[in-house]
């Protein structure tokens, strides 16, 4: 039996109540572009057609969802479509790029690789196995081990982005804070926006961040004198964090997202996105620290 997914998998349409499961979670795993368009609307008849036949090109690498503004009204009022065609782009839960307008359909496509670059390509040469075996060696304990079969993976392939950022997690795990920075500082800029290195360099900014936040108990008294602390809160989150606490400190910084979200430029915001960042795509602190956040945004 032929498995292979058909073209009109990739693209779907959606609405109001399905919009949730149909971008901001699928895209945890696949980048989602989303195509506001309407039935009367004459860019989105030449727009339209060019996107689908990038998505289908891309072959499963990105989605594509479409939502008929007239007939949900709700979620393009809340992302503030103002004019259509309209089109955002989603990546692990998060609007990450976007256009309004037609484009010409070479330039659709290049923006359509562009999404479909985000979610990486699997690893599929002859080090793939050297590589998950490092990184059985790391998720065991065995941190020695780990950075000296990653160092050995990159002499072979010095462009491998895995292999880097096992290194620079390795250093990380050893406690080595300027050696794993200065690793990632010198991998080739042609791997540089890999999503494996930037999860490792938000892991040390915020490790770096965590230096100047003083005690945890300290914070915690803060809070509890005035809930709404929000500097505090960030820079519990911050400390807790770099513990290893990720469940909590993403709970304080969706608390302060939630009493104040406009506080300091949205801070809280941001510093969830690059905590985000910094866990695995898979850790359920991510996942639900993800889709609250979302709930928050579209509410």
């Amino acid at each position: 039996m032929d498995l292979t997914p058909t073209p009109e998998q990739h693209i779907t349409d959606s609405t109001d109540a399905t919009f949730m499961a149909d971008v901001v979670d699928a895209s945890m795993k696949t980048p989602v572009i989303v195509d506001f368009w309407a039935p009367w609307c004459g860019p989105c008849k030449t727009l339209g057609p060019a996107i689908e036949a990038a998505v289908n090109k891309a072959g499963g690498r990105v989605k594509l969802v479409k939502v008929d503004v007239d007939a949900n009204q709700q979620i393009a009022g809340q992302l503030r479509v103002q004019s259509i065609p309209t089109v955002y782009a989603f990546w692990q839960g998060q609007p990450v790029d976007g256009f309004q307008g037609a484009l010409p359909p070479s330039e659709v496509e290049t923006f359509v690789n562009k999404i479909a670059d985000m979610g990486g390509e699997p690893e599929d040469d002859g080090l793939a196995g050297a590589i998950e075996a490092a990184q059985a060696m790391l998720d065991e304990g065995a941190t020695a081990d780990a950075a000296e079969t990653f160092a050995a993976i990159l002499q072979e392939d010095p462009q491998s982005a895995p292999a880097y950022a096992g290194l620079v997690n390795a250093h990380l795990a050893l406690d080595d804070l300027d050696q794993a920075e200065a690793i990632l500082n010198g991998a080739p800029a042609e791997i540089s926006h890999d999503p494996a290195l930037e999860a490792a360099a938000a892991r040390i900014s915020l490790l770096r961040d965590a230096q100047n936040t003083g005690p945890i108990d300290d914070l915690r008294a803060r809070i509890e004198a005035d809930p709404d602390d929000h500097q505090a809160r960030l820079d519990l989150a911050t400390a807790l964090s770099a513990k290893g606490q990720t469940q909590e400190a993403v709970d304080h910084l969706l608390e302060s997202f939630r009493r104040d979200r406009a506080w300091n430029d949205e801070a809280a915001k941001a510093h969830l996105f690059k905590l985000f960042e910094a866990l695995d795509p898979k850790d359920p602190a991510a996942l639900t620290g993800r889709r609250k956040l979302s709930s928050m945004i579209f509410a």
